[in-house]
C-alpha cells in the first residue's frame, strides 16, 4: 500500500489553503497537532494526504506553486502553519464556466477573482492531467453555485478515475443521477457540502435535538450567518445562494423528530463584513414551550475561522475516499460519511453516523 493519498484540489480558495497548512501542520507537529480529529483513521493519517494536482483560475494564483498559491489574494483565512515546504506542483488553469460569477468579477479586486488570461485547459487536457498524477482522491472546494462547473470536474473524476469528495452545496452524492454515474464508473463519491468540525450547523443541530430529548416543543428557529471571506462575497448574489439554504436548512430540520413549518425556519448566509476576513459569526435563535405551554427561548453566537474549521473535515473525507476506492467500492457510501456533510444521501443523527464511518473505516471491507 502506498503511504500517500495522492489528492487534486479543484479551487485553491480559503478552504483549500486550511487543507494544504493541515497537511504540514500535522506531518510537522505529529502526535503533538491540536484539534486533530481522528488522527488513526483506517490506517491513515492526515500527513499521509499529498496533494498532487490543484485546479484554479485565479491570476494570482495559476502558474505557481501550491506552496505559495494559498498563501495569495483574496484568500484571507488563518496563517496557523505558515512552513509550508515546496510541493513542485504548479496550480493548473481550469475552466471558468460558472465558476467566476460576473458578480465577483466586478467586486473589489483584493476579494473578488481576477480571471487569469492563460488558456484553459479542457476535459481531455484535465483528465490527462489526473491520469498522468496518478491522483486517487480529488476534494471540491469551488465557489457556492457553480453547478455546472462541479459536474465538469465530476465527469473528470470519473473518467479518470478518482474518488471525489464535494465539499460544497452543489448536490452531486446525495443526487442519485450522479451517484449512478459514479457507481457505473467504478469510483466513490463523497458529499454534500461539509459540516464544520466545530461550526454553527453542528450547534444548531445539537440544540434543536436537546430540545426533543428534554420534551420541549420547538416552534420557530434561526440561525443567521455573517462573514467576509470570498464565499460570503459570492453569496450575495442570491441565485447561488439557494443550494447553501437548502443544505443547512436540511441538516437542522432532520435533527429534529418533528419537522418545522417552512416559514417557522430561516438558515443561511446573511450579509458580507469585509473586515471580518475568514471569520464567521452565527447567530442562532431557538423559540420553544416547555411543560404546560410556557414558553422559552435559546440564543447563541458562535464565532470560528471558517476555512479551518471545514478542513479538519476534509482530512477525515479524503482518507474514507481512500479506503472505499480501495475497496473498490463506488457511488454514494450511503449514510458512511453523514457525518461530515450537512446534505448526504442519507440523514442519520450525529451520533449514529460518528459510529456508522468509525465502523466502515476501522473494519473490513463490505461483501
Amino acid at each position: 500500500m502506498s503511504r500517500r493519498i495522492r489528492t487534486a484540489i479543484v479551487g485553491l480558495g480559503n478552504c483549500a489553503s486550511s487543507l494544504v497548512q493541515g497537511v504540514a501542520y500535522c506531518r510537522a507537529e505529529g502526535e503533538a497537532a491540536i484539534g486533530v480529529p481522528f488522527p488513526v483513521l483506517g490506517g491513515w493519517r492526515p500527513g499521509d494526504i499529498e496533494i498532487v494536482a490543484a485546479f484554479d483560475v485565479d491570476a494570482r494564483k495559476v502558474g505557481l506553486d501550491i506552496s505559495e498559491a494559498i498563501f495569495r489574494a483574496p484568500n484571507c483565512t488563518a496563517v496557523f502553519h505558515r512552513d509550508v515546504p515546496k510541493t513542485g506542483v504548479t496550480v493548473q488553469r481550469g475552466p471558468d464556466l460558472d465558476g467566476v460569477s460576473a458578480f465577483m468579477r466586478n467586486q473589489m479586486a483584493e476579494r473578488s477573482f481576477v480571471v487569469s488570461d492563460a488558456p484553459a485547459l479542457d476535459r481531455a487536457a484535465i483528465v490527462a492531467h489526473l491520469r498522468e498524477r496518478e491522483v486517487e482522491v480529488m476534494i471540491n472546494f469551488l465557489p457556492v453555485g457553480s453547478q455546472e462547473a462541479v459536474e465538469f470536474y465530476a465527469s473528470c473524476a470519473i473518467e479518470a478515475g478518482c474518488a471525489l469528495v464535494n465539499g460544497i452545496p452543489v448536490l452531486i452524492a446525495s443526487d442519485p443521477k450522479w451517484s449512478a454515474k459514479f457507481r457505473a464508473g467504478g469510483v466513490p463519491v463523497l458529499g454534500d457540502d461539509f459540516k464544520a468540525q466545530m461550526g454553527a450547523t453542528i450547534v444548531h443541530r445539537t440544540l434543536s435535538h436537546l430540545f426533543d430529548m428534554r420534551g420541549v416543543k420547538m416552534d420557530r428557529t434561526y440561525q443567521l450567518n455573517v462573514g467576509g471571506n470570498t464565499d460570503f462575497l459570492n453569496m450575495m448574489d442570491h441565485d447561488r445562494l439557494l443550494t447553501k439554504r437548502l443544505s443547512k436548512t436540511e441538516a437542522v430540520q432532520t435533527a429534529m423528530v418533528d419537522r418545522l413549518e417552512d416559514q417557522q425556519i430561516r438558515i443561511g448566509p446573511s450579509d458580507y463584513v469585509p473586515w471580518l476576513n475568514d471569520n464567521k459569526i452565527a447567530y442562532i435563535r431557538l423559540e420553544g414551550r416547555l411543560f404546560g405551554g410556557v414558553r422559552m427561548d435559546i440564543e447563541a453566537r458562535v464565532s470560528v475561522e471558517d476555512s479551518p474549521n471545514a478542513a479538519a473535515m476534509a482530512l477525515i473525507a479524503i482518507r474514507l475516499a481512500k479506503i472505499a476506492r480501495d475497496r473498490g467500492l463506488s457511488g454514494d457510501l450511503g449514510s458512511v460519511a453523514s457525518f461530515l456533510f450537512k446534505h448526504p444521501p442519507m440523514q442519520v443523527d450525529d451520533e449514529a453516523g460518528l459510529e456508522t464511518m468509525l465502523n466502515f473505516a476501522n473494519g473490513e471491507p463490505e461483501d
